[in-house]
């Protein structure tokens, strides 16, 4: 509790009323009044100065801030002031939302809970910041595993986004990735009844845990089955996240245990550290062995974190299928691209709750996993790896990680970024215009390869739950069916420009400039550029380059925030993801005024 003083709690207030003034007003919830709108920029940068009132009208807050590419809203932390009328009052997150709970469409039900969510992401930034953390320029030489536990944002679009609701502080210290603290998964021996393994062509059951856990460790599991009366041969071995053990399975899942269908067998050899998507694993012990992924009921941006039985059966046969079109693909074949396929996967069902609810309900997602393949085998001499997040990363000293990896690389900022380009979105562009495929390409779910601090190369991972496919055409295996969805013609390149260009080009290009590494037009110009080269790759595409077309003068303005502010329990139906999408009118496209250079 040491990171909770008056302090730092003021810092990461001031900090994150700065990311719910620009993300809210991005999303058009808010709209700032220019304080005299005849008066020239604020400082040297170009900032100006804004006001937002609050619903009442008695509260107002006042910044300095530059509009960027995309309505990116550019806020210094240190001019936003809070006042009611001459009263000058501390910034603080949970106040603003309270103050502008209208605007934002906080209904009674959302509210507290929504709170809740902020408060939590307001302790988490108030850890990190306590923390003695790395610079950006030691990053830059750091291990895979020190980058990952060092990162300090969350998702960038996102205003509430460390809730980890569920987490207690001892949990919080034990389990978050920013703790940086091993664990030991805890097994569990399932009844074949009850659960079902799956896995890669080329895998079976025995050997491939055998593998995972050595002789030793199933020799144990063997033998405390055994003092019970129990078989192992007639269970399947599933590791599970130490917290949803103790605070929901051995308490929602008693009947089974008092059944002996879930046998509690102990924690596993090895240690492991949660990545930045908080339920995932990485073998530190062994870093060449699996992640491993689990179920984890705790709520965070938006969904409760669970893990779904039925979708694990599928999971490695969609891996095999992806993997397969990549291999076989030349223009995939030359960015480098390779995936972390997802091998295995086991999943345990519960009849009553299965009887109880649909498919997609949290109680039927309590208790799976999967095994996803680990990054570090496939590395040359003298690759390293990092979590795209850290190109938005700030150290405490304002310096960002990105910049450091282009001094580093000795590049000019322009070919870095068209290294990083090629490696990144020419993958992404052709799945789609390809493939009718997307990914789901956010900066956690895109680790970098690395050589003297350029991009070589991308992994994509995350695989079975993310991707989807566009077309009702296409021809899938009956096994990879459950990818394909029905998304409107006019949505689909969203894919690229929400995920890509919004959600992540949007926060690269702002911190680059603020870094005097490049200016906007570069960096707009260098995306251009890999679409171009892109189009000349594939002539054959040419008519889906110009029926879905990167160069728009404008697309669809998707917010994130408003679908979470809406609903934090379940943000989106995922029967109908596309359906549940807040489109709010549209946004300047940046690469609209290079169309004259672009395909079509």
């Amino acid at each position: 509790m040491a990171h909770l003083r008056p302090q730092t709690w003021e810092r990461v207030n001031r900090l994150l009323v700065r990311k719910a003034l620009a993300e809210f007003t991005h999303e058009r919830l808010l709209t700032p009044e220019p304080v005299d709108p005849t008066a020239g920029p604020a400082d040297a940068d170009g900032r100006r100065w804004y006001a937002v009132t609050g619903d009442s009208g008695a509260v107002r807050y006042r910044f300095a801030a530059r509009v960027l590419a995309l309505e990116h809203w550019d806020i210094d932390p240190e001019s936003i002031t809070r006042h009611r009328g001459d009263e000058s009052l501390p910034l603080d997150a949970v106040d603003l939302c309270l103050e502008l709970r209208d605007a934002l469409g906080l209904a009674d039900r959302i509210l507290p809970v929504y709170l809740e969510e902020i408060t939590s992401t307001l302790a988490g930034a108030a850890y990190k910041l306590d923390r003695a953390l790395p610079t950006s320029a030691e990053l830059v030489e750091a291990d895979f595993q020190v980058i990952e536990t060092s990162m300090t944002e969350g998702h960038p679009c996102f205003v509430a986004n460390n809730g980890r609701l569920g987490f207690g502080v001892d949990e919080y210290h034990r389990y978050a990735p920013e703790a940086a603290h091993p664990v030991r998964l805890v097994w569990v021996a399932a009844h074949r009844d009850h659960a079902a393994f799956t896995c890669a062509a080329d895998l079976e059951y025995p050997s491939f845990l055998r593998a995972e856990l050595g002789e030793a460790t199933l020799d144990r599991f063997a033998a405390t089955m055994r003092e019970l009366g129990l078989d192992l041969d007639d269970y399947l071995l599933m590791p599970v996240h130490p917290w949803q053990w103790w605070h929901k399975l051995s308490v929602t899942f008693a009947g089974e245990v008092a059944r002996r269908r879930l046998v509690h067998l102990g924690e596993g050899p090895d240690e492991y550290l949660a990545q930045q998507s908080i339920r995932t694993f990485f073998n530190v012990s062994a870093p060449q062995q699996h992640y491993v992924k689990t179920a984890l009921s705790v709520l965070n941006m938006g969904f409760m974190r669970g893990l779904s039985a039925a979708y694990m059966e599928a999971t490695p046969a969609i891996n095999d299928w992806l993997a397969e079109l990549v291999a076989g693909d030349a223009v995939f074949g030359a960015t480098g691209l390779t995936l972390l396929r997802e091998r295995a996967a086991v999943g345990y069902r519960h009849r009553q709750y299965e009887a109880a609810t649909d498919r997609y309900s949290p109680y039927r997602k309590m208790l799976a996993a999967l095994w996803r393949e680990s990054p570090v085998p496939g590395l040359a001499p003298g690759e390293r790896l990092a979590t795209m997040a850290s190109l938005l990363h700030v150290d405490a000293d304002g310096r960002s990680f990105a910049a450091e990896l282009v001094a580093a690389s000795k590049l000019a900022p322009t070919e870095w970024l068209r290294r990083y380009l090629n490696a990144y979105l020419t993958p992404l562009l052709h799945a789609f215009y390809a493939y009718d495929l997307a990914f789901m390409p956010h900066g956690e779910n895109v680790i970098m390869v690395l050589r003297d601090g350029a991009v070589e190369r991308v992994i994509f991972k995350d695989i079975a739950e993310e991707i989807v496919v566009m077309s009702a055409e296409a021809e899938l295996p009956a096994a990879v069916e459950r990818v394909r969805a029905d998304i409107p013609e006019d949505m689909k390149l969203l894919s690229i420009f929400t995920d890509v260009f919004d959600c992540f080009f949007r926060f690269l290009s702002a911190t680059l400039v603020a870094q005097g590494v490049v200016d906007e037009e570069t960096f707009w110009r260098a995306v251009a550029d890999c679409a171009t080269e892109y189009a000349d790759q594939v002539p054959h595409l040419a008519d889906r380059l110009a029926r879905y077309d990167l160069f728009a003068p404008e697309f669809a303005l998707s917010c994130l925030n408003r679908l979470q502010l809406r609903d934090n329990q379940q943000m989106v139906d995922l029967s109908d993801p596309s359906a549940a999408l807040q489109l709010v009118g549209a946004l300047p496209n940046p690469l609209g005024r290079f169309g004259g250079t672009g395909p079509g």
